[in-house]
């Protein structure tokens, strides 16, 4: 067996490497995105002007490779707005942030569930053991938690 290499390369910079090659990743695919776009809206605009296809279908006093490209241009913006805006305020940082909420959240339950299962536990062992003390011990209990209330 091949032993494993050593990379050299801490976790702390693997993980920014990682992070800068979804960035990039990321930014790719919006130029991608962008050159599909006006390679598409050339196309649509040959179709109708030179091929005359669809020249009567106007809407709202515009032809249709218009609204087409119009409507393009709303996802490609969408698109760039998620790539450089969006991943400023929900980027992986804000992942991460809220990975470490909803797991504190969950142990806190957790937690929680296995006080009362413990409780009751102690209590099926008392009813076990010495039914008749164990039962005034659990109105004792009713009676402090219906204060508590």
């Amino acid at each position: 067996m091949a032993a494993k290499k050593h990379t050299g390369i801490d976790p702390e910079q693997r993980e920014l490497i990682e992070n800068a090659q979804r960035r990039i990743r990321q930014k790719k695919a919006l130029m991608r995105h962008f050159v599909v776009f006006l390679a598409g809206a050339v196309l649509f605009i040959v179709l109708n002007v030179i091929f005359n296809i669809g020249e009567g279908i106007r809407f709202f006093n515009l032809d249709w490779y218009v609204w087409a490209i119009l409507l393009w241009l709303f996802f490609l913006l969408i698109h760039f707005i998620n790539v450089f805006i969006m991943n400023k305020f929900m980027g992986k940082a804000w992942e991460e942030n809220q990975l470490e909420k909803l797991v504190a959240k969950q142990q806190k339950r957790i937690n929680q569930l296995e006080k009362e299962v413990k409780k009751e536990i102690k209590i099926q062992q008392a009813i076990t053991n010495a039914p008749e003390i164990a039962i005034e011990e659990k109105d004792k209990e009713e009676d402090i938690s219906s204060e508590n209330i």
